[in-house]
């Protein structure tokens, strides 16, 4: 079953009305999602065998649904042999920035 890709305006999980911010948290937490874009940030448009490789085990057809999804959302697209992030993607990795400088500093009580 092909779930359609989460866009503001369309109902997603956690808003029947697609308010933007729960659309962008639809979208980013579908498996492998984060790690497609996390992996794009270089700008060194990888082929899809070189981004499944980045991956590190993502199935061909995740792959692919994922790469859709994104090029449907506007943050990734493919303008000859490699996948690159859009100006909204490359946008998108530089709000998240502070997440990863907070993640490396984070140590959680054991």
């Amino acid at each position: 079953m092909t779930r359609s890709t989460p866009l503001p305006g369309r109902p997603v999980r956690g808003s029947h009305t697609g308010r933007p911010i729960m659309a962008l948290l639809d979208l980013l937490g579908r498996r492998w999602t984060l790690r497609v874009l996390w992996e794009l940030r270089d700008g060194s448009a990888p082929t899809f065998r070189q981004l499944q490789q980045r991956c590190d085990g993502v199935s061909s057809s995740v792959l692919a649904d994922r790469l859709r999804e994104l090029g449907q959302a506007d943050l990734v697209e493919h303008p000859g042999e490699g996948y690159l992030l859009t100006g909204q993607g490359r946008s998108l990795l530089e709000h998240l920035g502070p997440l990863d400088a907070w993640a490396s500093g984070w140590r959680p009580k054991v």
